[in-house]
Formats: structure tokens, C-alpha cells, sequence
């Protein structure tokens, strides 16, 4: 299994799980002649894309993606709030706590908590790289997951970067407040990996990281040094290795 990495962050977002015969989108906040570009125009390759909610840096092309032919599942209040009047047979509505099949994978949706109608992350199961969390776009996780191999997690920002750039004189405690009640922080981050047994986790991506509140170098080292784990930072074109076991 590779997990390739179309775009991260506030400009897009969109990775692939992608086996030798097929291939699951996570999001879709890029346009769409990216998405071809990454599975090398073979599209018959795709047995669904999951969004986890509304917003243009997560959803962008998702009109687009089911018209090529493509399974969507996301909420009913993700679907609602993109505002489509039509409803379109690829559309799946899924609820948290619900596990399904998309091909191969076994999916099970999970409540977060972000500025957004009904988001969600995502617990995924395939054979080739095991138990997979998907967890983007909250301030907080409730839950904690058993048996996981790898992670795709966001850390989108240090507190002590926004609190320097945000604080009580800076006239922005606006944005400040926004940012703290709808993504993970690097330290939310590092308390939810905490919270979970990461005694066969393979892969730790950081995701999402804001271009001005975050410091590369630092969540990679930060995170490495607390899990002990092959920590990357995802960035744009990234293509890894992600396998139930390292071999």
C-alpha cells in the first residue's frame, strides 16, 4: 500500500490509499485534474472518496469526483451544506459510528468536532496497512482506537505560536479563538497519541499544518521524540510506504 499526498493544508487536501488494483481518495479540496494526475489517469482504480466535511479545502471537487463515476460517502449535513439540488446516485450518507465496505476497505465513521454541519474522521481497515485513523479538522477526539498501524493526523498549529502572534494586544483574539475551536493543535496532537496504544503503529503523517502557525521541523521532532515512531510530515507530491508492518 502507498499513501500518496496530492495537496495538504488550507490550499487543498486530498490523499490515496492506493494498492496495486485499487485505490481510496480521502478527501477531494483540489481540483479534480489532480486528483487524474495522481492516479496516472487510470480512474478505474478508485472505489470511493471520503470527505469528512463541506468546507472548499476538503470538498472542492466533490461534484466533480461523482461525476467521473466515483462513490462519495460523507454525512447527510456534508452533502446538505455543499448545497447540491440534486441529488446524485454516487452520494452515500453515512453516520458516525456506522461501518461500511468501500471495495477492500473497512470504513467506520466517527464524530469530530470542527465549524462544520456534521463532520467526521475516519477509521480505516484494509489488509495491506492494517488499521488506519484518519483525524483532520477538530479541537477535540473523544475517542481513542485499539489495534492501529498507522495514523494520519492533524497538527495544525503550536499554541505558543498563536498565543505570541494572537495574543490579548494584538488585536486578533478573533482569529485566535477560531483557530483554537476548530483544529488540532500540535499539543492536542501529541495528548492523542498519548491516549492510544501505538505499540503497532507503523507511520505517523502530520497533516494539515497552517503555513504561518506551524514549525515543520519542530512537530516532526516533537512527535517522533514522544512516540518513537517514523514520523513524516506530509507535504504536497509525498508518496510513502504504508504497510501493516515496516517489511
Amino acid at each position: 500500500m502507498k499513501l500518496k499526498v496530492i495537496s495538504t493544508g488550507s490550499i487543498g487536501n486530498a490523499y490515496i490509499l492506493e494498492s496495486e488494483n485499487e485505490a481510496l481518495l480521502i478527501e477531494c479540496g483540489v481540483n479534480i485534474m489532480d486528483i487524474k494526475k495522481a492516479l496516472n489517469f487510470d480512474l478505474s482504480k478508485i472505489v470511493g472518496c471520503l470527505v469528512t466535511h463541506e468546507h472548499q479545502d476538503h470538498a472542492k471537487s466533490i461534484n466533480d469526483v461523482m461525476s467521473i463515476g466515483v462513490e462519495v460517502y460523507a454525512s447527510k449535513g456534508t452533502f446538505a451544506a455543499t448545497g447540491f439540488s440534486i441529488i446524485s446516485h454516487k452520494q452515500n450518507e453515512i453516520a458516525s459510528k456506522q461501518i461500511f465496505k468501500i471495495g477492500n476497505f473497512k470504513v467506520m465513521a466517527f464524530d469530530v468536532k470542527h465549524d462544520a454541519v456534521e463532520p467526521l474522521g475516519f477509521l480505516i481497515e484494509h489488509q495491506e496497512c492494517g488499521k488506519v485513523l484518519f483525524l483532520t479538522d477538530t479541537n477535540y477526539c473523544e475517542y481513542t482506537f485499539k489495534g492501529l498501524n498507522n495514523i494520519i493526523i492533524e497538527a495544525n498549529f503550536s499554541k505558543e505560536i498563536i498565543d505570541r502572534k494572537f495574543g490579548s494586544d494584538s488585536g486578533k483574539e478573533f482569529l485566535r479563538n477560531r483557530i483554537l475551536k476548530s483544529h488540532f493543535s500540535l499539543e492536542n496532537c501529541k495528548e492523542m497519541l498519548a491516549a492510544n496504544d501505538l505499540s503497532k503503529v507503523n507511520n505517523i503523517v502530520l497533516i494539515h499544518l497552517s503555513d504561518s502557525n506551524s514549525n515543520a521541523k519542530q512537530f516532526q521532532r516533537e512527535v517522533s521524540d514522544l512516540t518513537g515512531k517514523n514520523v513524516t510530515v506530509a507535504e504536497k507530491d509525498l508518496i510513502i510506504d504504508f504497510n501493516i508492518t515496516p517489511f
